[in-house]
């Protein structure tokens, strides 16, 4: 059976094109139906993730309060505080976009990747701290607060932040990621390294010379934990990227369009 009749589509090649594009259109309606309450759900659980953080703060701050030997700018000059305020910005930001917007700004990517990172390699540190404690021969408490920020926070973090790149429907994090998780940093270490010397105390006892040897200690485990940050950072923006493809590739086939450039409506767009 020739596929055209005096120069025309046959009538059958006419039905398979409009069934085609009838799946086309209606694979394309319940991904966007599908898109939007994966969005709501992200985005509820991002509002949670920074009440929960906000909780662990209130209840930290509290139990500090306890010791006579407090000083409140000591405990806003932790790291960990710190990146659990920029935590708690993020999160209602990114919430309140997953809840609203059909897709994340691209800058947003970036920046809750680097709060992730910050928040994961404070849990990392503490446990680092602890487990040292107990080779020193004494004892560092951990309540309810810091088992929330230091744990459980971050792990839920790391939960969101996978979700979102499984969904991929925000654009990829860029590698240029990896340069600029070190700049809120190194900004704070410098700050807490002349604060410390004039007020002879520092929040994480790798930065006291005294305790590590001198300065060649302090730039030592520094440099170790730059590094840190750098390596985590880079794992993270290279499973993004890869379960980007993934999704992109998988959404191509079922729509049976290309979609091997562009975000993630490529799979649905008219290629040019």
């Amino acid at each position: 059976m020739t596929s055209r009749i005096d120069g025309h589509v046959s009538p059958e090649r006419e039905r398979d094109a409009a069934r085609a594009r009838a799946r086309a259109r209606a694979f394309t309606r319940a991904r966007r139906i599908a898109t939007r309450r994966n969005r709501r759900l992200l985005g509820v659980f991002r509002l949670a993730l920074a009440l929960l953080e906000v909780v662990a703060l209130i209840g930290n701050f509290a139990y500090v309060l306890g010791f006579r030997a407090f000083a409140t700018a000591n405990f806003f000059s932790y790291f960990t505080i710190q990146s659990a305020f920029l935590a708690v910005a993020t999160l209602l930001v990114a919430g309140g976009y997953a809840l609203l917007a059909p897709r994340d700004p691209p800058w947003l990517g970036i920046v809750r990747t680097m709060v992730t990172v910050y928040i994961v390699i404070s849990g990392i540190v503490f446990a680092l701290i602890v487990a040292n404690a107990s080779t020193r021969d004494y004892r560092i408490e951990v309540p309810w607060s810091d088992t929330l920020l230091h744990f459980v926070v971050p792990a839920l973090a790391l939960v969101a932040w996978t979700a979102d790149s499984v969904f991929a429907v925000n654009p990829r994090v860029p590698w240029s990621t990896v340069g600029w998780v070190l700049v809120f940093p190194s900004l704070w270490l410098v700050y807490t390294l002349f604060r410390g010397e004039d007020v002879g105390w520092y929040p994480y006892f790798f930065l006291d010379e005294t305790q590590v040897g001198g300065m060649g200690g302090v730039v030592l485990y520094c440099a170790v934990v730059l590094v840190i940050f750098v390596a985590v950072t880079a794992l993270l923006v290279g499973i993004n990227r890869r379960l980007w493809r993934r999704a992109r590739d998988r959404r191509a086939r079922r729509s049976g369009t290309p979609g091997r450039r562009g975000g993630p409506e490529a799979a649905t767009a008219p290629q040019r």
